[in-house]
């Protein structure tokens, strides 16, 4: 019910305070929060390119003299706005030797961990004719390729994709310290007309190694990506990309869980 009269305007009226305190309800103190207003938060959704948000991520999750290792360096497109002198950098790839499922780098030794390997099942193919990425497109190979076949797997399309993501992933539970900083970038594709959520993938299976997803952000596409030889339209076409952030828990149990035991309890009968 209301006193307000039939037609009468609604008015914003001071809010009454309670006629107890929080304090006698719980027995605590009321949490009171500190900082000043901004505008200057980093978001968790940005359109550009790679080199625009990898710097605010690294602002955020690692601190200036850490020791980072970006295993898929490439052309070093995340670190054109960085000023590498903050930290200890150590990049590397396939075509400077280094193998990031077997790094030359102790246990416990980096503080930060960057991977970027190739996210579409097409750069994983076991003959070069067969690789994607070719002709008018042979920037996109250069950019997320070595250029080579992929020969020493049994695994087909996909899920060559996630093996690559998952035996890093190890790679980076052996190297980082305990509280170390996973930051992965990947994208969702359609193999085989099969919609593969890659983030979800990834998220659910690096839990499994240790690793608290701590954040995600999308990245989207400033231009319209091309689509050839469209006949009949059956996905939507991906124009955005994930970065994300993981914590590794060595010494204690993971602070959430995104494997909840409460989703497995529901069940179809």
């Amino acid at each position: 019910m209301t006193d307000r009269a039939v037609g009468e305007p609604l008015i914003a009226r001071e809010q009454e305070p309670l006629p107890f305190g929080e304090e006698e309800v719980t027995g605590k103190k009321r949490r009171v929060q500190g900082g000043v207003a901004s505008t200057e938060a980093v978001m968790s959704s940005h359109t550009g390119d790679n080199s625009d948000l990898f710097p605010q991520i690294l602002d955020l999750f690692v601190e200036p003299g850490s020791r980072v290792a970006d295993v898929t360096f490439g052309t070093g497109v995340f670190w054109r706005k960085v000023d590498t002198s903050k930290y200890d950098f150590l990049p590397s790839d396939l075509k400077t030797g280094v193998d990031a499922r077997a790094l030359p780098y102790g246990d416990d030794f980096l503080d930060a961990f960057v991977l970027d390997p190739p996210y579409m099942e097409g750069l994983y193919r076991d003959t070069t004719s067969k690789l994607a990425g070719g002709g008018t497109h042979d920037a996109f190979r250069q950019y997320y390729s070595n250029g080579q076949a992929t020969t020493d797997s049994k695994l087909k399309y996909h899920d060559k994709v996630v093996d690559m993501y998952m035996s890093i992933g190890l790679e980076a539970h052996r190297t980082l310290r305990d509280g170390g900083t996973f930051i992965v970038k990947c994208q969702d594709e359609v193999s085989a007309n099969r919609q593969k959520l890659t983030h979800v993938e990834l998220i659910y299976g690096y839990e499994r190694l240790g690793f608290y997803c701590k954040d995600l952000f999308v990245l989207t596409r400033s231009n319209k990506p091309a689509v050839a030889r469209l006949i009949k339209q059956e996905h939507a076409r991906k124009n955005h990309s994930y970065f994300l952030v993981f914590v590794l828990k060595k010494s204690k149990k993971l602070p959430y869980s995104n494997f909840r035991p409460l989703l497995a309890s529901y069940k179809v009968k």
